[in-house]
């Protein structure tokens, strides 16, 4: 057993009667057990969204509603998930992440066993929006409970497994709500019932497994702020819904409602600007990759839901298909989406660069909305399978990586606010796009069906909508052929135009992705960074400007240092000690003198936070300090003009002096640091926990080449330095016990640490001898109790055989050259055993 955690992060998993640390890193094993149930909640999340939109055609048939009736069945859901989203990313930075999750899935089941009661599209709609606020925030808060236990370096790797889940119950949700509609004796109420037994599941799944740690503190949650948010986004989307229809779009109730969402807006951002926990903080917007990712989102968003709710009308009203078949021919998007969401997880992972997959992913959801907005009702359905894996292909690289890049530039204790309001405006841009482009649609359908039954003569045209008057969903089986062909070429035509409509929408999202700055990700979780950042908060000692006024040739003038900095969620940085020079001299105030500006940067221009920065004089003297910002902004104050040492330094990198000269203007000044990678552990017994001293550890590359070699002290430690960032594999071999090899990460900076647990491994040594003395070349064999052959061994000229790493328990030895003879042996725990074998033939 190992466990592989950065530099700097407290805590081991304790066992024996040790302290156990909550902000220790989880075990891949215990990230899996944990995301069991949290995936299998997110495929509850799913599978309600997407089981219903095949059978929403007969559901609304059924109960007797219209398009716009099935538009709000869908934007319903959309709206609660939307307008709730920012409260449960924001409750999730103050209470029981797990607590609110089992919540979210109580809430869920709720619904849907009441919405499968459903007697009237109204009824539906209600319990539609209680499942909404279930589904937001298992959607949200899966997000926020993956950053919670994973660096963005690794979510990568675990983002394919919540890429999967979306597939598997994308793709099988419609197939099973069609199964289900097509089923006489289920019905499509069974659509609603069929994911309650999973969420039962999940939760007592997530209560075994999901261990995070509580925030314990006074809260104050943000009502105020939901209720405006709320009411904003629904007088916006009751306004998109009716406009066209109910009255026209420049129309005084246009006026009314899109000015009263702008007040309610306005109302928000006060409210939010004052409270002491506002639902979304918006500071998180003065980062750029924050504001960026949040807008492509909304983008994203509006192909990402019009995809899911539309195809399901476009196959059964305009190719006349049954709702499995329905959900089957939305195979090749949902296709896509896995393919592409699972490998540019892992590829990610792997070399910690995301941008380029946000911009083509951005290229291919605009080139596949576009593209499927050329067909018709008759268009060749492999076309249509092209369009759409293009579609799913861009979807799949954008819609999680978008909220990677965010969780990337956070601290932990925003990462639900953030993570949260990246997945507002996409669940935003949904609900206005299915509710705005139906509205759309439902137009574009009516003047089609006009069109097409002008062209059939005056006697058609007299037919008015052809029995779809009012917005119904027309029934097909019941229409004649020249009517039916009409609709289905209505419904072909229209549904396109929702597509062509939706594909700017996609290019804007390519647009604002260009922009994003690309920030390498993070080598630790949001757990380890709160360690961090409590190990920040006490005052340390930074001996590294000593070493580095020596290297630049100067007499060092001995530091004493308390920084202590305060870090935001934008990566401000305020000081709140100064340093001193131990000779007792008072550093001068940091202005009135000439200013020294710039950056510190490590490698790829990356920011170094945190870094000490100290001017010292050419005779040793310090004459100011500042520690960088988040970006790797620093500033200084020199006395005057002249020349000065500038001396940078930062855990994790070599220090770096410089001589600057200065004259009576600003000097701007970047540093660049190079980073230092080491590896060090320790090395224990996993049945007492006893250091194993004297152990021979092996650190190879991905290519067998030996880097590092070395013994374990007497504690079991062991430090190797000036390793090269990347995979590597640590072999470790101790007398008494089993050898062991297992992976690790070298980080790019600092020191990785690593804790290997050796399991004890007898040795048994014996010989074989016969009437005449030892017998060469006799055949030992061991067998366990089980009958499994362990090992065999030939034995040498003097007789003697060994066999080493062997685990307690009973064994069985053979021994063959003469007749066989089998004994039986008993090892017990660590150490050497002698066992030997007398051979006869019968009769001697």
């Amino acid at each position: 057993m190992a466990t592989t955690t950065p530099s700097g992060v407290r805590g081991s998993h304790a066992k024996h009667g040790a302290t156990h640390d909550e902000n220790a890193p989880m075990t891949h094993r215990q990230i899996m057990e944990a995301l069991s149930g949290l995936l299998l909640g997110m495929f509850v999340a799913i599978l309600s969204s997407t089981i219903v939109s095949n059978a929403l055609p007969e559901i609304i048939g059924d109960l007797g509603g219209g398009q716009s009736a099935y538009t709000w069945v869908v934007t319903a859901s959309l709206l609660a998930m939307t307008a709730t989203t920012p409260l449960w990313g924001k409750l999730s930075d103050l209470f029981s992440k797990k607590a609110l999750v089992q919540i979210a899935l109580i809430i869920y089941v709720g619904g849907s066993i009441v919405a499968g009661l459903s007697q009237s599209p109204s009824m539906l709609i209600a319990c539609r929006v209680v499942q909404g606020i279930g589904v937001g925030g298992l959607s949200a808060l899966a997000q926020i409970v993956m950053a919670a236990m994973i660096s963005p370096r690794e979510r990568g790797r675990y983002s394919g497994y919540l890429g999967a889940t979306f597939a598997v119950a994308t793709v099988g949700g419609p197939l099973l709500g069609g199964v289900i509609t097509d089923t006489s004796w289920l019905g499509w109420r069974w659509c609603f019932y069929v994911g309650v037994p999973f969420a039962i599941i999940a939760l007592i799944v997530l209560q075994k497994t999901l261990k995070l740690p509580v925030v314990k503190r006074d809260v104050k949650v943000d009502w105020g702020g939901a209720f405006f948010i709320t009411a904003a986004v629904c007088l916006l989307l009751v306004w998109v819904t009716f406009a066209g229809d109910k009255y026209d779009w420049m129309s005084w109730q246009t006026g009314a409602m899109v000015g009263g969402s702008i007040v309610l807006g306005l109302l928000f951002l006060l409210v939010e600007a004052k409270a002491s926990e506002p639902i979304i903080p918006l500071r998180l917007f003065r980062n750029r990759t924050i504001t960026l990712a949040s807008l492509a989102s909304l983008f994203v968003g509006v192909g990402m839901f019009a995809g899911t709710v539309f195809f399901s009308q476009y196959f059964q009203l305009a190719r006349d298909k049954s709702p499995t078949m329905s959900g089957v021919m939305t195979i090749p998007m949902i296709g896509g989406l896995f393919i592409s969401s699972t490998v540019s997880g892992q590829i990610i992972t792997k070399t910690g660069k995301w941008k380029a997959w946000l911009v083509t992913g951005g290229a291919l959801l605009t080139a596949g909305l576009g593209l499927l907005g050329t067909m018709r009702y008759d268009t060749e359905y492999w076309h249509i399978a092209i369009y759409m894996a293009l579609m799913g292909l861009g979807i799949g690289m954008m819609m999680q990586n978008l909220v990677l890049a965010t969780q990337n530039q956070v601290a932990p204790q925003d990462l639900g606010a953030a993570s949260s309001v990246v997945t507002f405006f996409r669940s935003l841009g949904g609900a206005i796009g299915v509710s705005a482009l139906g509205a759309v649609m439902s137009t574009r359908i009516t003047h089609y069906v006009k069109d097409g039954l002008a062209d059939l003569g005056p006697e058609a045209a007299k037919a008015g909508h052809g029995g779809t008057g009012g917005g119904a969903i027309p029934d097909l089986d019941k229409l004649p052929a020249p009517f039916r062909t009409v609709m289905e070429s209505a419904y072909g035509h229209g549904i396109a135009d929702v597509f062509l409509i939706a594909a700017p929408l996609a290019f804007l999202a390519f647009l604002i992705t260009i922009f994003i700055k690309e920030v390498p990700l993070r080598t630790s979780g949001a757990l380890a960074q709160a360690a961090e950042s409590s190990d920040a908060d006490a005052p340390a000692a930074t001996p590294s400007a000593t070493s580095a006024a020596s290297a630049a040739g100067e007499q060092p003038v001995p530091v004493s240092v308390g920084a202590h900095t305060e870090t935001g969620p934008e990566g401000t940085q305020k000081l709140a000690a100064v340093a001193s020079a131990a000779t007792g001299d008072t550093l001068p105030p940091t202005f009135g003198g000439t200013p020294v500006r710039g950056f510190v940067r490590g490698a790829e221009s990356t920011p170094v936070p945190r870094a000490a920065v100290t001017l010292i004089s050419l005779g040793g003297r310090q004459l100011g300090r500042a520690v960088a910002q988040g970006d790797g902004s620093y500033a200084v104050d020199a006395p005057g003009a002249g020349s000065y040492v500038l001396i940078a330094s930062a855990d994790g990198f070599q220090p770096q002096a410089s001589t600057i000269v200065v004259s009576d203007e600003a000097l701007t000044y970047d540093i660049l640091l190079s980073g230092t990678s080491g590896l060090s552990g320790v090395v224990r017994a996993s049945d007492g926990k006893l250091p194993v001293s004297g152990a021979m550890v092996i650190v190879t590359d991905v290519r067998g080449d030996v880097l590092a070699t070395g013994l374990t002290g007497e504690q079991g430690e062991f430090t190797f330095a000036e390793l090269v960032p990347g995979q590597v594999t640590i072999a470790v071999n101790a007398a008494g016990h089993r050898p062991m090899a297992l992976p690790v990460e070298v980080g790019a900076v600092g020191v990785t640490r690593v804790e290997v647990e050796l399991n004890a491994g007898a040795q048994v040594l014996g010989t074989v001898r016969a009437k005449g003395g030892p017998l060469n070349d006799a055949r030992v064999t061991l067998v366990d109790a089980a009958g499994n052959v362990v090992a065999t061994a030939t034995t040498g000229s003097d007789g003697a055989y060994a066999f080493s790493d062997l685990d307690s328990g009973e064994y069985t030895v053979i021994a063959t050259g003469y007749p066989p003879v089998a004994t039986g042996l008993t090892v017990a725990g660590e150490g050497v055993g002698d066992h030997d074998i007398e051979l006869a033939h019968p009769g001697e």
